[in-house]
């Protein structure tokens, strides 16, 4: 099988193509960046192609991160993979970015829980927690700093994401996490093992979004309607 994955959830444009016949990233690319997505995104997929030397005709699926993350992000790396999955009439599989964060650790040792948390601002965090075999001890959510340390400290949980800093500072055993990572993007080549093991489904990925956006109209600007 081979697996092109698109990640602009977050704080990078990542890119990689993986043929499980060789058991290998064929092809990668990642640039760190806050805005810009939009612009970066195809050029770079075009490049991870090129260095694979594939056609999106000899792809055998997409996968795509579909949040939590950037409202504006998501939509960008949503959009590119459906539209490619379309034009090559390949499925393309969605992937939360929480899962994506902790799938490394996971993978290295699955005895051991971890929690993948992303700051989303204004004292909250995107959070989730995974015991034992990868099972969900807390499922996707928006937590406070004293929800998440409760929720992640129970566990005694190693910590991923770029909330894991914040959570680590507040942890209450003089020990500490197991671990603290502080990576604010998922590794573009676990997206593409985790797309290549996710189960394909018709319905096309939609983003995962588990609070409002910031932004609000300007009520001020609006005009009555009579």
């Amino acid at each position: 099988m081979r697996v092109l994955a698109i990640d602009t959830a977050l704080e990078a444009c990542s890119a990689a193509v993986l043929d499980t016949e060789q058991a290998t990233i064929v092809a990668s690319e990642t640039r760190s960046m806050v805005r810009g997505h939009a612009e970066a995104l195809m050029p770079l997929v075009a490049d991870v192609m090129r260095k694979a030397q594939l056609d999106f005709a000899e792809l055998d699926r997409i996968a795509v991160t579909v949040g939590p993350g950037s409202f504006t992000g998501l939509r960008v790396g949503i959009a590119a993979a459906r539209g490619i999955g379309l034009a090559a009439m390949k499925p393309v599989v969605g992937l939360t970015t929480l899962a994506t964060l902790a799938a490394p650790y996971v993978a290295a040792d699955d005895t051991m829980p971890v929690a993948a948390a992303i700051d989303a601002r204004h004292s909250q965090f995107y959070l989730q927690v995974f015991g034992a075999g990868a099972r969900t001890l807390v499922a996707p959510r928006v937590a406070t700093l004293g929800e998440a340390v409760w929720a992640a400290s129970a566990a005694d949980a190693r910590l991923v994401g770029s909330g894991a800093a914040a959570i680590a500072a507040e942890w209450p055993h003089p020990d500490g996490p197991p671990l603290v990572d502080q990576r604010r993007a998922p590794d573009i080549d676990w997206v593409a093992r985790l797309g290549a093991a996710a189960i394909a489904s018709q319905a096309a990925p939609k983003p995962l979004y588990l609070r409002p956006p910031d932004a609000r109209p300007q009520q001020a600007g609006q005009l009555s309607r009579r």
